[in-house]
């Protein structure tokens, strides 16, 4: 199969409805990550997304919508849905719904809510207006690796296994939606993303986090969401975290990288800007300001997947306080790393003692 690419003009998003009117899947950007899209109403064609992705089967998908009339269709807004709709559609909040019997089972992971967002990316929105159609679209990267923020990254990963690309140019928040579980009980954040707790909880009162955010999922527990898997968002290479008190952390980074090199490993560090120069030994690449998280969440998945292309296998990496945007950071990372971190005191102390040996 010859993978097109296409900058997002009429003709290509003609081109594009009409590959999913067909059944067949398109990616396109949206202001989250890019998405990997076929009619969510099509079981064949939604079983296509995972053997695209190489993506296991009890992995819900989400349901991309361009008017709240299509929600009647797919499930049952609880009352929580229109106050939440009105604050944040269009944009990037996911409700995760009582789901009806329209919805495949391969969309809802046999789960009995299905998960919906309306996006505001502007070609998003033209691509599902002219097709009509609810559409299911996980991010357009093989499973497990970093999500696409550009065309180019999509390429990479499915080159050869759709049919079309729409180019829409970077995605503006650079990491997946807020996912919100309004389908019983107190509203619970199950993936945190664009639109923060804060945000929630001025609309709605008291929103839950699930402990499953920042941990990978227990034996036996239920992904209720995209991107609850244990090592996801990953790059090839090794990712550890490293906490702690800002000067001992760059110490840390710094220790680790040296002692990483001595051993022959393609090592570097993923560092805020604030630290590149103190860093600038230590072949690091420079995530964004730790006061501007936003800027964090941007440029996090272009990073991992320079890291690939590099060849680096061992990575270090700073981390952020778990608030407002940096629990979306901290998760993507947390995941990225398989939760592998280290505590920067006991990482200097440790490789004191290995080379007193």
């Amino acid at each position: 199969m010859v993978t097109q690419v296409l900058p997002a003009s009429p003709d290509a998003l003609a081109q594009a409805s009409a590959l999913l009117k067909a059944g067949r899947l398109v990616a396109f950007p949206t202001e989250t990550v890019y998405g990997l899209g076929a009619n969510a109403l099509d079981s064949a064609a939604v079983l296509s997304i995972f053997a695209a992705k190489g993506r296991p089967a009890d992995n819900p998908l989400i349901v991309h919508i361009h008017d709240q009339a299509q929600l009647d269709g797919l499930c049952a807004p609880p009352a929580a849905a229109t106050p939440l709709m009105d604050a944040f559609w269009p944009g990037p909040l996911t409700l995760i719904m009582p789901r009806k019997p329209a919805v495949p089972d391969a969309v809802a992971a046999s789960l009995p809510t299905v998960a919906v967002r309306m996006p505001s990316h502007p070609v998003a929105a033209e691509l599902l207006r002219q097709c009509g159609l609810p559409i299911a679209a996980p991010s357009a990267n093989r499973s497990g690796k970093p999500s696409p923020t550009a065309a180019a990254h999509v390429l990479e990963d499915m080159d050869g296994r759709i049919p079309l690309i729409l180019d829409g140019g970077p995605c503006d928040v650079g990491v997946e939606s807020t996912v919100l579980d309004i389908s019983h009980g107190r509203p619970c954040i199950l993936r945190p993303g664009g639109v923060t707790r804060a945000m929630l909880e001025a609309v709605l009162g008291p929103v839950d986090v699930a402990g499953s955010i920042l941990r990978p999922l227990q034996e036996g527990e239920t992904a209720l969401s995209p991107g609850m898997r244990y090592r996801h968002y990953a790059p090839d290479g090794q990712v550890t975290l490293v906490e702690g008190e800002e000067q001992a952390v760059a110490r840390a980074l710094s220790a680790l990288y040296h002692d990483a090199r001595r051993q022959g490993h393609r090592a570097c560090v993923m560092c805020f800007t604030e630290h590149t120069d103190t860093l600038k030994a230590c072949q690091p690449h420079d995530i964004g300001s730790m006061t501007q998280p936003e800027e964090v969440a941007r440029r996090l998945f272009d990073t991992l997947r320079a890291l690939d292309h590099e060849g680096m296998d061992v990575i270090f990496s700073e981390v952020m306080p778990p608030e407002g945007m940096g629990l979306a950071i901290m998760n993507r990372l947390g995941r990225a790393a398989a939760f592998r971190s280290i505590q920067a005191e006991e990482a200097l102390q440790a490789l004191a003692n290995s080379q007193g040996d």
